[in-house]
């Protein structure tokens, strides 16, 4: 029995102007690039996202300014509870907005796959993330501006990413070594947004750290159409052709059907083991508001600043990643997608379990942590999750029917919506649980996440391998 389907899986693409650089297709570049101010637009937005609404937005008289908010509110408190503090409210927001924000690029993937294509999906969803970030300067507009950008995100975010695999033949060693790349680039956004939106919000006003993501997300869309010759041609746009020359069309086998189910089961994996490093940006910077010294030099570093060296650690942490992987792979066979993601997991898990036992000794002594642990903590959290984030990409987009990517690629995305809905969650808890306690949960959920991996790998190992994806039973 077989699925009939455009394409049975990725091909050789012709791309224009095939050139290379640095080893790799010039689009590389392109879509990493402009991935890099898509990111630094969206975290520019996300670093202030929760200060903003505890120090301001959701205080009088601002709150009462936003339009609709009582029914959102009510929205919310149906879904999680009524919050017991701010601070939770803006735990529920924060995790309703990043989940969202992970859930639409299915729906962007579909858009692109069946009636858009990729180029017009993107520059769309490009124009609304500027728009909602533009429209964050204006309490009145807050909610019409989250829903923008989750729109936004939608249109843009998987149909970018599968573009990464698409620019390799099946087959291609440096397609896992690309995906690494295109998160460097997401490295290096996120690490200039808190300087720059971060900074700008919390030293000038919060409404200029959101304007200034939006005119991140402008040079992104001006980066991506002028080099749009280099990138692969549009899936859709190659069906309408081939079925207007009524060329055959290719079939999934069964194992392409296996191993798609197997891809959607690893989705709630992925999000229990992505929870710590998604907290980074909600509870975990409440904490760190509160229990790092951040005094430098006699001076008050801003909160924000941590978002920059999270950024910067990933950024370093990534290209370490990449040498080590061509390093190790001269002397010894690489290990495949699935050892990557255990040893991520376990590396990420050692991360929070120094927040956990920092935060046991704050509250039992009320000795503030340095900001070096601070740094530890982020150093190690990225280099778990550059063995995750970019692996797991590179393998959802490598089992991809060619034809589909972008859906699929969306799917894959679930995995953080999931994540972030169980951040916005389990970060309401801080503020009713010992912090000690309340880190060792993460801790606990990433070792369990490593475990489920161990045991996919036992049992699916070889069905996940490259030279298996689209063999016939």
């Amino acid at each position: 029995m077989t699925i009939e389907e455009p394409d049975a899986g990725p091909r050789p693409v012709d791309v224009p102007h095939r050139r290379e650089f640095l080893g790799h297709p010039v689009g590389l570049p392109v879509i990493a690039f402009t991935e890099a101010f898509e990111r630094f637009s969206y975290y520019g937005m996300q670093t202030l996202l929760v200060l903003y609404m505890v120090k301001a937005l959701l205080l009088a008289p601002h709150v009462e300014h936003i339009v609709g908010f009582g029914w959102f509110s009510n929205v919310l408190a149906g879904i999680y509870g009524a919050p017991p503090n701010t601070q939770a409210l803006a735990s529920h927001i924060f995790g309703t907005y990043t989940m969202l924000v992970y859930v639409t690029p299915i729906l962007g993937g579909l858009l692109a796959d069946r009636w858009l294509g990729k180029t017009l999906t993107v520059t769309i969803g490009a124009l609304l993330m500027a728009a909602g970030h533009f429209l964050m300067a204006f309490d009145v507009s807050f909610l019409l501006a989250l829903l923008l950008l989750v729109l936004g995100v939608g249109c843009l975010k998987g149909n970018l990413a599968s573009q990464v695999g698409a620019l390799y033949a099946p087959g291609d060693g440096r397609a896992t070594d690309a995906f690494q790349i295109y998160y460097i680039g997401i490295s290096f956004g996120a690490f200039f947004a808190p300087l720059v939106c971060g900074a700008l919000g919390e030293e000038v006003g919060w409404h200029w750290g959101f304007g200034a993501a939006g005119v991140g997300m402008v040079i992104g869309l001006i980066i991506y159409l002028a080099g749009r010759r280099h990138l692969p041609p549009d899936p859709l746009t190659e069906r309408r052709a081939a079925r207007a020359s009524a060329a055959p069309r290719a079939a999934m086998t069964r194992r392409d059907i296996v191993v798609l189910v197997l891809l959607l089961f690893m989705v709630p994996v992925l999000a229990v083991s992505a929870i710590g490093n998604q907290q980074m940006f909600n509870a975990y910077l409440v904490w760190a508001d509160r229990s790092y010294e951040f005094m430098l030099f006699g001076h008050r570093m801003p909160t924000s600043f941590l978002v920059s060296f999270d950024a910067f650690t990933g950024f370093v942490t990534l290209a370490g990643a990449v040498a080590f992987w061509r390093w190790y792979a001269r002397h010894w066979r690489e290990p495949d997608e699935m050892t990557k993601l255990i040893i991520g997991c376990l590396i990420s898990s050692s991360a929070f379990l120094l927040v956990m036992i920092v935060a046991s000794r704050h509250e039992a002594t009320g000795a503030k942590p340095a900001l070096w642990v601070a740094l530890a903590v982020n150093t190690l959290n990225n280099l778990g999750f550059a063995n995750v984030f970019p692996v797991s990409l590179a393998l959802y987009s490598r089992a991809a029917p060619r034809a589909i990517s972008g859906t699929v690629v969306g799917i894959y995305y679930l995995f953080l919506a999931l994540a972030n809905y169980l951040v916005g969650v389990v970060g309401g808890w801080l503020e009713i649980m010992p912090a000690g306690r309340f880190w060792g949960l993460h801790v606990a959920a990433i070792l369990g996440a490593a475990a489920v991996f161990v045991a996919i790998k036992l049992v699916f190992g070889k069905l996940l391998l490259p030279e298996q994806i689209g063999q016939q039973p």
